[in-house]
């Protein structure tokens, strides 16, 4: 397999609202953690942190001169792996102890951390050698906090069921959707240790309900409203399906 290093490891794309998609193209989309970097004038948020094989730094200062508020939507392997690289680090209470102490078990990277997650390896990989390293937060989330930047804000969504203390980040003046690993376009993840499907369901239906513009979330492509309420519908359907089968 072919060996990539630090300085292509990292591709990024500015997209409109001052919002920035950071992702490493090596890593198979769905271990593919989408960061999300977003201006405002006088703080910027960072929303997740990628695997952390290599320093997530550089390509954030390339961005800009100051310290982020760096925020994990959950703390899943493929998403807090550079966290401990930026001071102002926030966490929902529900994970703060995750965040602070990253076992492999924790964090899912026992089971899915190996060659298998890749398209190309970086330098000196080895799977027996990966870990998280802790990164506690200065700052515990709960449900309805702002995170202000000065020129606009973003609202704390609680979203348990992928797992306890998963959250989203809602601006209400762009329509704009920090979606984390609650929702994306892709196969959503439920099957976890972590996972509740009541609770899984009750924050999708909560986020339908948002007038959201575009939703960008922790993995795949953006999308809109419509394509948000078809796949949570779907989810919960198939939800409700499993459910039957299973009392029959």
């Amino acid at each position: 397999m072919e060996i990539i290093g630090p300085d292509f490891w990292y591709k990024t794309m500015r997209l409109s609202d001052g919002v920035t998609l950071i992702h490493e193209p090596w890593v198979k989309p769905f271990f593919r953690c989408n960061i999300w970097h977003v201006r405002g004038r006088d703080a910027d948020i960072l929303f997740d942190t990628g695997l952390g094989v290599y320093s997530l730094r550089p390509e954030i200062t390339r961005l800009a001169d100051r310290e982020p508020i760096c925020i994990a939507s959950h703390t899943h392997f493929d998403h807090i792996g550079c966290h401990h690289e930026f001071e102002n680090r926030c966490v929902h209470a529900e994970e703060a102890e995750i965040l602070a102490r990253p076992t492999n078990h924790l964090t899912y990277a026992d089971v899915y951390a190996n060659e298998d997650m890749f398209d190309a390896l970086p330098e000196s990989w080895s799977s027996a050698a990966y870990t998280i390293r802790p990164a506690p937060a200065q700052r515990l989330l709960q449900a309805h906090d702002i995170v202000d930047l000065g020129d606009r804000s973003f609202e704390v969504i609680h979203t348990p069921g992928h797992s306890p203390g998963g959250i989203a980040l809602w601006e209400e003046t762009t329509g704009i959707l920090l979606s984390g690993d609650v929702i994306y376009d892709g196969p959503l993840f439920s099957d976890t240790y972590q996972a509740a499907s009541e609770d899984y369901q009750s924050s999708l239906r909560r986020l339908t309900e948002l007038p959201v513009s575009v939703v960008h979330g922790g993995h795949f492509a953006s999308f809109g409203r419509e394509r948000l309420k078809s796949l949570a519908s779907e989810y919960i359907a198939r939800q409700h399906l499993a459910g039957c089968h299973l009392y029959r």
